[in-house]
């Protein structure tokens, strides 16, 4: 053989090793990053039981689906709630005061009891030396089919206040 052929020789023996230790440093870089793959596939398949992807994906997407209508269904359901809270005559005003001036002291009293639309009842109890009166009257919308006095159409305006501010009112009137 001759000298020159046998340089090209070691030079193609030189480039293929040097081939060789190249794609073996490609092949660790690319068995190390499949498995840090396969170790974060098995974990995300893990505790389902499922062997495959593509049926966990389509679990999660019923049960994406089944909350969305479980939500949609809620949603009714809290809107039912929040109309009846609105027409439930829960919001209450009282005024006490003195019906007869030259007798005793804040014993007579008017209190409504009525809805956000200001609709319910109101009472008032007119407090004399020997007796009481009550008197009831029906509220729609703020107003009365009989008249309301001055007292009673501050119970009705404390009561349509917002809660925390009839709150505060009502123990500024004590």
């Amino acid at each position: 053989m001759r000298a020159e052929d046998s340089e090209i020789l070691y030079a193609a023996i030189a480039g293929i090793g040097l081939l060789v230790v190249v794609l073996l440093i490609w092949l660790a870089v690319v068995s190390r990053k499949l498995s840090r793959l396969t170790r974060q596939y098995r974990a995300m398949i893990g505790g389902t039981g499922v062997a495959d992807l593509e049926t966990v994906i389509s679990n999660l997407q019923q049960r994406t689906a089944d909350a969305a209508r479980e939500i949609e269904r809620l949603t009714g359901g809290l809107s039912r709630l929040e109309e009846t809270v609105r027409q439930s005559a829960g919001r209450i005003g009282i005024v006490r005061y003195n019906a007869f001036a030259d007798q005793g002291s804040d014993l007579s009293f008017a209190i409504a009891i009525v809805n956000e639309e200001r609709s319910g009842v109101v009472l008032s109890g007119i407090h004399s030396r020997e007796e009481t009166y009550v008197y009831a009257k029906p509220v729609k919308g703020g107003e009365s089919a009989y008249p309301l006095t001055p007292e009673e159409r501050q119970a009705i305006e404390q009561a349509g206040l917002q809660p925390a501010a009839a709150a505060a009112s009502r123990h500024g009137q004590r």
